[in-house]
């Protein structure tokens, strides 16, 4: 049998973990009295203009968001490819609409004392345009809080 060090234990697949934090997230907005959808289209660049699709958005609140399931590795190292997912998603929420609320939502996921996103804010906070919002959310959907900007 293959084993993949990389795949999610527990999980069929990473993208089958990354849907189904999506549909938590889903859920945990509702519960907010923000109603998103899947794969929302919003032009986005600078000169010349693409569609993009964000993982939940709506435009009535105008909101995208980008949900990210990332942990600590196994081995409690960081994750710096995932990180990088996440600096490609600031660069998105730069280049969309003005009128958009932007969130990158994420799982809470903690190793000494420190959450995976309250490390990317410590590190890579520099790289986060303004206005944008780091949340993070139970796999579940059920609990979460915005822990940027507070």
């Amino acid at each position: 049998m293959d084993v993949n060090n990389f795949q999610r234990v527990g999980s069929i697949s990473n993208a089958h973990a990354g849907r189904e934090f999506e549909q938590a997230a889903q859920l945990f907005f509702a519960r907010q009295g923000i109603d998103l959808i899947s794969n929302f289209g919003v032009e986005v660049g600078f000169a010349k203009k693409k569609i993009r699709k964000f993982d939940l958005g709506s435009s009535d609140p105008a909101v995208v968001v980008e949900c990210k399931s990332h942990n600590w590795t196994q081995g409690g190292n960081i994750p710096s490819a995932k990180i990088t997912v996440w600096n490609e998603s600031m660069l998105y929420f730069h280049i969309a609409p003005d009128r958009y609320r932007k969130i990158l939502l994420v799982l809470r996921s903690v190793r000494s004392n420190q959450s995976l996103a309250e490390y990317y804010l410590r590190n890579y906070g520099h790289l986060i345009p303004p206005g944008v919002e780091i949340w993070e959310c139970d796999a579940t959907g059920c609990s979460g809080q915005r822990i940027s900007p507070r």
